[in-house]
């Protein structure tokens, strides 16, 4: 079945929200996006017949682990982890990331040196930087080239060596957009034995994850990125995660994957990542055709999952051309990423863009007016922001469109950015 995006949006039913009369257009899904009906049901429910503790004798808590169990399975399935024990939960990927330094700090000693880039998110740059000051460490940086946004891979020998005991590194950058060749870094941490961990969090709602297949040691991200609750998903290899120490109370399980949860679970939010990777799971199915592509699978689960992931991602990269030929027709603007279309598979459709005489601030207040959800400055991409010179400009005007969004939305934001320039 052709991909039908009005068939989509009844999924969701934030989507018949309206502001002044219109529709509500979402194009702030950077950030976070909104949820099909699957998830709300499924958190209702959890809250409902799956609200206990673990290890009871009674029928709550035994649906109660049912239900856990049943995400780290699903959740292991969307990564390609080999065992369901390599997965765990959290607040969010910034919580995650600031726990695993903590547990990661026991393998480093003061003159080790870590490998952060200049393309990253703050929550895979601050926890390192914190980590490297309380243990007397050296960090390195993957520098950005101003023009391509890309990272600059040429002198990745002089970076990576084998002083470096971690390479912290995204997969797909939240402000330019460029997907990183992870392959290609994890490949040079290896061959000096650093452990890495990677940042997926703008990558995971575009691309499909396959651990097994960039080899790396961690992995995380956050569901309300496609189209789930505000809760993290953490995956690290089980050689890793046994070996590590866990700051944890000591009634808690030694084993994994109990090993790493600080306390009680959210069962609503791991009920809602189930809704969320079903999602993946429905778009498959209904609209994935041939599911040949999801070559690495192992199951219809996980074939289906994959096939959702590479028809939302080809639609939205269609979105995102029709988004960066408009931006780039009105006078006065940049795009801050990648804007040629043989490239575009180097990108995912985070689209970010400055225009001249103008503060970001300025465009995103006037489109919230006109019902237009986006964001503007750093986006917590604070080393990117500084390094493209932006800072003092107030950072960028950042615009996401996703598997929901149409055609329409788009013009109409770009017809909003045009009268805004004739206002002002």
């Amino acid at each position: 079945m052709k991909y039908d995006v009005s068939k989509v949006r009844e999924e969701f039913p934030a989507l018949n929200r309206k502001f002044n009369g219109n529709p509500i257009i979402y194009l702030d899904n950077p950030a976070g996006t909104q949820v099909p009906n699957r998830v709300i049901k499924l958190m209702q429910t959890a809250l409902v017949d799956y609200n206990a503790n673990l290890g009871g004798f009674f029928k709550t808590s035994i649906d109660a682990e049912a239900l856990v169990f049943d995400a780290h399975k699903i959740a292991a399935e969307f990564v390609n982890a080999r065992d369901y024990h390599e997965i765990f939960f959290g607040q969010n990927m910034t919580s995650l990331t600031f726990m695993m330094t903590r547990s990661l700090a026991h393998e480093v000693q003061e003159g080790d040196e870590i490998v952060l880039t200049r393309m990253d998110h703050d929550a895979n740059v601050a926890p390192w930087l914190l980590l490297a000051e309380d243990k007397g460490l050296t960090v390195k940086w993957i520098d950005l080239n101003p023009e391509t946004c890309e990272l600059d891979l040429e002198n990745l020998d002089t970076v990576i060596n084998d002083k470096t005991k971690i390479v912290a590194v995204n997969y797909a950058s939240n402000l330019t957009g460029s997907i990183t060749d992870v392959k290609h870094i994890i490949k040079a941490a290896k061959t000096v034995g650093a452990l890495t961990y990677i940042d997926a969090v703008q990558y995971a709602p575009h691309g499909v994850i396959d651990v097994q297949d960039i080899d790396c040691d961690m992995l995380v991200c956050s569901s309300y990125k496609f189209y789930g609750p505000h809760h993290g998903i953490m995956w690290a290899k089980r050689s890793l995660l046994e070996k590590l120490k866990a700051y944890k109370v000591r009634a808690s399980s030694d084993t994994l994957p109990g090993k790493f949860a600080t306390g009680t679970e959210s069962r609503e939010a791991l009920a809602g990542i189930i809704g969320a990777l079903e999602h993946f799971e429905w778009v498959g199915s209904v609209f994935g055709g041939d599911l040949e592509a999801a070559l690495s699978a192992r199951s219809e689960l996980q074939s289906n999952i994959q096939a959702g992931v590479r028809e939302m991602a080809q639609y939205d990269i269609e979105l995102a051309k029709h988004l960066i030929k408009g931006i780039k027709s009105v006078p006065g603007t940049r795009i801050i990423g990648i804007d040629n279309e043989t490239a575009f598979n180097r990108r995912v459709p985070t689209v970010s863009f400055i225009q001249e005489g103008h503060h970001p601030d300025e465009i995103a207040k006037y489109m919230a007016k006109r019902g237009i959800s986006i964001w503007s400055g750093h986006n917590y991409a604070l080393e990117p922001v500084k390094r493209l010179g932006l800072t003092d400009k107030g950072g960028v005007i950042r615009v996401g469109p996703t598997h929901y969004n149409t055609l329409e939305e788009i013009d109409t934001f770009l017809n909003a950015l045009e009268d805004f320039l004739k206002l002002h």
